[in-house]
């Protein structure tokens, strides 16, 4: 495939601008360390929510969905579109929270929370099992989208792509620090969601695929419309819908879904002016994340399907793939390749910026895990913001070159979702509950994250896991391999946690007394202090914890009805999308009264 002058301006273009803020932030982001990864707490919700939205739109997206898509229909998206109950409950819970802690990183918040030996282990250990191996796990795949992308759209071999990619992204990361990535990302987010919207449109109306009409009647997309999966089909229905929107969502400990909030999400609410920006940022971020972002990918998803059937029709069209990247998230890069001059070069563009922004965040979140809860608790607490600055710099140029290492190791983009999903099994109740219940300690957390991932090493990698859960063969449903370790997990840490002592009267009055968390979980707290004549409730605190969830089922409803009107409108099923649209407009009107009685709570 051949380039014009016109999409190489584009691609030019956009590369110039994306280093120019780079450079331009660059002495006052290497002002301090707070600057370097929080921008100094002075972002505005709009610009941090733009940020969240450009951040998760990563080359690997479009990719894992066309997956979805090809393999499972429409309906599979349940496996990622359950995390918006998550997202709800962080944006009217646990956004204020955060904010309120007034954290460094989240992982900070261990020794806010608990106390000793084994909340300083937990912080540092966290550090370096979350900034650097899930990180790099994370990077990686987003890394092999752009391998793919690369191979099937300009025929470069992968160390190509990975160096001409990750080398002005790591430059501009490494430079502008969180300031750099959230500007940058107010770009990036408009050419990307151009991009897609851009290709969708075309792709869809191109010669081969003969318009929406007669991509909705072709035989092999029919079957693949459904937004809810064929509830005749009881696998199907286990796996898609069931054990994601029962079980999923608050069980999995998973890179921006973290139950509670964490990660990347919880360093733009702590870098938000205050709780109500941080409020606003987040759901901004869920509503074009869930509702509006994944149906441009889906429509080119259902176009491949016609184009390229199976796997055997994309080897064949593009020969130079080798056997170990073939699979059906080729499908989306394979389809960009039919785009015509100017929008392809729009296209390219909105694809290096999809991966820009991701792998730029994830470097300066994985390094601010590094700095503040690795080197400077354990190597050097005494360093200076300089000297904080430099080693924030120097890892994230080593992240970098750890990700693209693993990245040419890799398959598909399915392959490692389903990995992190399992290594976060079982863990993610505890993300939600330490806020509100005074037993979990330290050692509940530490316990839950060597279970799960030795859980997950066991069946995922020696005969065990083949012996219990193979497809055909396994002595119990391979569906149920997700639950098996939920269970064994949750039970293993609640185990530990009525095992082991419960944190100091000190550790939990302060972290009280600071977040005032409220609610029954903490009642015994409340009264041992009481009774000890220590004042940590504040006199006209009102717990706003059961307003904020009314709010978050509100804004699951308004999301989800967006989403499924948003898609039948595209079908032309007009009457289900006239009630949905509907049913969206009165959430909307409900919700907005019930944000307006949750901000006159004092949290």
């Amino acid at each position: 495939m051949e380039l014009s002058t016109l999409d190489y301006t584009f691609i030019i273009v956009f590369f110039s601008l994306v280093l120019g803020i780079g450079f331009y932030v660059s002495k006052t982001s290497g002002k301090s360390s707070s600057e370097f990864f929080l921008s100094g707490r002075t972002m505005p919700w709009w610009l941090l929510g733009l940020s969240m939205v450009a951040t998760t739109f990563s080359t690997d997206t479009p990719n894992l969905v066309t997956d979805i898509v090809r393999t499972n229909g429409v309906s599979g998206n349940w496996v990622w579109w359950c995390f918006l109950i998550t997202g709800m409950l962080t944006v009217f819970v646990y956004a204020k929270l955060w904010r309120k802690s007034n954290v460094n990183t989240d992982l900070e918040f261990y020794e806010m929370r608990y106390g000793g030996k084994p909340a300083s282990f937990l912080r540092k250990f966290r550090a370096i099992y979350l900034g650097v191996i899930f990180n790099v796990i994370t990077m990686s795949a987003v890394t092999l989208a752009a391998i793919k992308i690369g191979s099937i759209m300009l025929g470069l071999e992968p160390w190509q792509t990975v160096v001409s990619a990750g080398l002005i992204t790591v430059t501009f990361s490494a430079l502008g620090g969180f300031k750099g990535v959230v500007y940058t990302d107010f770009l990036l987010f408009f050419v990307a969601m151009a991009g897609a919207i851009g290709a969708a449109y075309y792709l869809v109306n191109i010669p081969e695929v003969g318009g929406i009409e007669a991509l909705m009647a072709n035989e092999n997309v029919a079957s693949k419309l459904n937004i809810l999966p064929d509830f005749s089909n009881k696998k199907a229905l286990i796996t898609l819908f069931i054990i994601p929107l029962a079980v999923q969502w608050w069980s999995s400990w998973y890179p921006g879904a973290e139950p509670g909030g964490g990660g990347y999400i919880a360093q733009r609410m702590l870098a938000a002016k205050d709780e109500n920006h941080a409020i606003g940022a987040t759901f901004f971020f869920n509503i074009m994340h869930y509702a509006l972002r994944p149906w441009p990918w889906i429509l080119v998803a259902l176009a491949s399907i016609v184009v390229y059937p199976d796997l055997a029709s994309i080897q064949e069209a593009f020969p130079n793939v080798t056997p170990d990247k073939l699979g059906h998230d080729l499908a989306y890069s394979a389809m960009l390749t039919k785009l015509p001059s100017g929008l392809l070069g729009v296209v390219l563009a909105s694809l290096v910026a999809a991966y820009m922004s991701t792998i730029s965040t994830q470097l300066n979140w994985g390094s601010s895990y590094i700095v503040f809860d690795f080197y400077k608790q354990q190597i050097n607490p005494e360093a200076s913001e300089k000297r904080l600055v430099a080693v924030g710099r120097i890892s994230t140029v080593v992240l970098m070159l750890f990700s693209a290492a693993l990245a040419l190791l890799l398959q598909n983009a399915l392959q490692l979702f389903d990995i992190l999903l399992a290594f976060g099994a079982g863990t993610g109740l505890i993300f939600i509950l330490r806020w509100f219940w005074w037993r979990i300690n330290a050692w509940s957390e530490i316990t839950a994250m060597f279970a799960s991932g030795i859980i997950s090493i066991i069946l995922k990698l020696t005969p065990i896991g083949a012996y219990l859960f193979a497809t055909e063969t396994g002595v119990l449903p391979d569906w149920s391999e997700y639950i098996f370790i939920v269970v064994l997990t949750t039970a293993i840490w609640l185990m530990a946690t009525f095992m082991t002592q419960p944190e100091s009267k000190d550790t939990l009055r302060s972290f009280y007394k600071k977040i005032q968390p409220g609610g029954s979980g903490w009642s015994k707290v409340v009264a041992d202090a009481k009774t000890d004549a220590v004042e940590i409730v504040k006199d006209k605190e009102k717990w706003s914890v059961p307003a904020g969830i009314t709010a978050m089922l509100l804004g699951v409803i308004l999301i989800y009805s967006i989403m499924f009107a948003t898609g039948y409108w595209i079908y032309g099923r007009t009457t289900q999308a006239i009630v949905l649209t509907v049913v969206s407009a009165i959430a909307g009107v409900l919700l907005v009264k019930a944000w307006n009685r949750l901000k006159g709570n004092i949290l």
